[in-house]
């Protein structure tokens, strides 16, 4: 539930930057600091090393779109969008990578 709210507000933020620039970085880090912390309290749900990884990439992913918010409200440039596509880009690699892993514990 709180993953889709942080999710969400992620979303909203970035949406945000065309519609009110004055109020989208304070949405945004919101959204990540809500993202992040589900990611933590997120556990492997098999003890495998490869299914370990993969959890810490995302935790990893969620602490990167923190620092995208973050350099939000400290540089007033476009540097954080190179932390943020990182992030984004290791978010997608370890969602496909770990249902994959998923359908090969259960298929075992």
């Amino acid at each position: 539930m709180f993953n889709y709210a942080g999710a969400f507000a992620l979303m909203a933020g970035l949406v945000m930057r065309m519609l009110a620039p004055e109020y989208y970085a304070v949405v945004y880090i919101c959204g990540a600091v809500l993202f992040a912390v589900t990611q933590f309290l997120l556990r492997p749900r098999c003890e495998s090393v490869v299914m370990r990884r993969l959890v810490a990439q995302q935790q990893l992913a969620g602490l990167l779109m923190v620092g995208a918010g973050v350099l939000m409200f400290t540089h007033y440039n476009n540097e954080w969008m190179v932390i943020l596509l990182c992030a984004t880009l290791i978010e997608v690699y370890t969602v496909f990578r770990l249902s994959h892993e998923e359908t090969e514990i259960n298929k075992k």
